[in-house]
């Protein structure tokens, strides 16, 4: 059927997805009054008027709710463009047919029998359009992709939503994890040329009265269902401000010394670099700067956890300036640890002891220099003791959550990792009053950007220059060290200002 539509009737954010015919899933996310559900059905009537066989089922959570939002809009847009001749719309079963027989029906999943008897009078079903597809679930989604097949014409599904948590399948699904056969597009208000102005106004007010309201159902942030112990307003606003910040990722390779025994006893300061690469778990957003005096918060991977962190913080402006996450082998991450400690200028690190004391045994068999030392009682003296790492106790843990608390509540520019702040919309309290991850979320950034802050009070706050003057430990390390381990101590901690 030969109808010519001009490009000026769509929104130039939407163009590129117009003829897509690669991807199996069209994932349109984004503000309230970003014209996202507009376009999908000014696409889709292009589609039933341009080719041979596009029969569509547009569903909601809710049957009822077609009529006045997917049916209406269909309505809307055929009278607009003046395609009234075109289209027959059946108001008493909610559906419409093309000239050519192509035809959209409208359905619930509230009635799934319904569903199944669904029948096109022109072949077979081809699209599926999901309006507000976060109030779906995702056993609902997958019975519908499975009814999407057979034939040889192209089948597509294309989703429309407000991001609602950051805990939400879709989430997951499309966003977590790289699918090629979708193609995501987020949009707001600011993409959409037809909004109306007083409507656009309204939105606006929102910066100032409610960030988070702004933040979430204006700029299409995701959200947080339910009370995080952060503020939500913050957390959400500078997400929408990290936009494409400058960074590296990559992870750090080394050479190590063996002794008599062929056992590996040191990693040669000299060999350490940092290879950059797109799946490396290192991400680097501020490369150190000489002088300056860090601070390295370490979370192992233990139980109902599957990732090692560590986080870096200036001690001296307190921003976060880099983080370490990934799966890894306690040996793996301890000794990506040692790496990134001296590339941050022989940082303070400061690792969290409870689940597994082992990435701190291994840290002080490496000889690194500078490691938190916390109080322990000794299990054969009862006697109070220096030991290395932070421990995790019902005194320790909420003083340190309740400092990153007030970071983010103060200072919310400090913070630049991504992971992070969406690790931060999901930590609640549970019925028992803890502060904790969500089911099925994960704590492990949050928990480490808490211990580097807890941390700061052993480390400097002032740029350091020239030499250093050494502790009588790393004297007594130094004296008892082969001529190649004092080269490389010279090399790591600086020259003795007392030598």
């Amino acid at each position: 059927m030969e109808v010519h539509i001009q490009l000026d009737v769509f929104n130039q954010a939407y163009l590129p997805l117009l003829d897509d015919e690669e991807h199996r899933y069209l994932v349109l996310y984004g503000g309230a009054g970003s014209g996202k559900s507009v376009f999908a059905v000014q696409r889709f009537l292009v589609r039933m008027l341009q080719k041979e066989l596009c029969n569509i089922l547009a569903v909601r959570a809710v049957a009822a709710t077609n009529r006045d939002s997917t049916y209406a809009l269909f309505r809307q847009v055929i009278a607009k463009w003046g395609l009234g001749e075109l289209f027959h719309c059946a108001d008493s079963d909610l559906r419409i047919t093309c000239a050519n027989g192509n035809s959209v029906i409208f359905k619930g999943l509230d009635d799934t029998e319904k569903l199944k008897s669904v029948t096109f009078p022109k072949g077979e079903l081809t699209e599926v359009w999901i309006e507000e597809a976060s109030e779906v679930s995702e056993e609902e989604f997958n019975q519908l992709d499975i009814r999407l097949r057979g034939g040889g014409s192209h089948k597509q599904m294309v989703l429309t939503f407000n991001p609602v948590s950051v805990l939400h399948w879709l989430k997951r699904r499309f966003f977590d994890r790289e699918d090629p056969r979708a193609r995501t597009l987020k949009t707001t208000y600011r993409d959409n040329a037809f909004l109306d102005g007083a409507y656009q106004e309204t939105l606006e007010s929102y910066r100032d009265a409610d960030p988070y309201y702004y933040a979430v159902y204006c700029l299409g942030e995701w959200g947080v269902l339910g009370q995080t112990i952060f503020d939500a307003g913050k957390v959400t606003g500078r997400l929408s401000r990290l936009g494409e910040r400058p960074c590296r990722r990559g992870e750090f390779l080394f050479e190590t010394y063996y002794d008599e025994a062929c056992r590996e006893v040191l990693i040669d300061q000299g060999s350490i670099r940092f290879l950059e690469s797109d799946s490396g778990p290192a991400v680097i957003y501020r490369e150190p700067e000489e002088g300056v005096p860090y601070v390295v918060g370490g979370d192992t991977a233990g139980e109902g956890s599957d990732y090692s962190v560590g986080q870096v913080v200036d001690n001296v402006t307190g921003e976060q300036v880099c983080t370490l996450r990934g799966r890894m082998d306690e040996d793996v991450f301890a000794k990506q640890l040692y790496c990134l400690g001296l590339y941050y200028n022989g940082a303070l690190l400061s690792v969290e002891a409870n689940f597994s004391s082992y990435p701190i045994r291994e840290l002080e068999r490496l000889r690194y220099l500078r490691q938190f030392v916390r109080q322990a009682e000794d299990s054969y003296t009862h006697r109070l003791r220096d030991a290395y790492g932070f421990r995790t106790t019902a005194v320790t843990r909420p003083v340190a959550i309740a400092g990153l608390v007030e970071v983010v509540r103060e200072h919310p520019e400090w913070l630049n990792d991504k992971d992070t702040l969406e690790e931060m919309l999901t930590f609640a309290r549970n019925e028992k009053g803890r502060a904790e991850a969500q089911a099925g979320a994960h704590d492990d950034c949050v928990m480490a950007l808490a211990i580097a802050y807890y941390s700061r009070e052993q480390q400097s706050v002032f740029r350091k220059k020239g030499n250093v003057q050494w502790t009588h430990d790393m004297r007594e390390d130094y004296e008892n060290a082969s001529p190649e381990e004092k080269r490389m101590l010279r090399k790591r901690w600086g020259e003795d200002l007392l030598t």
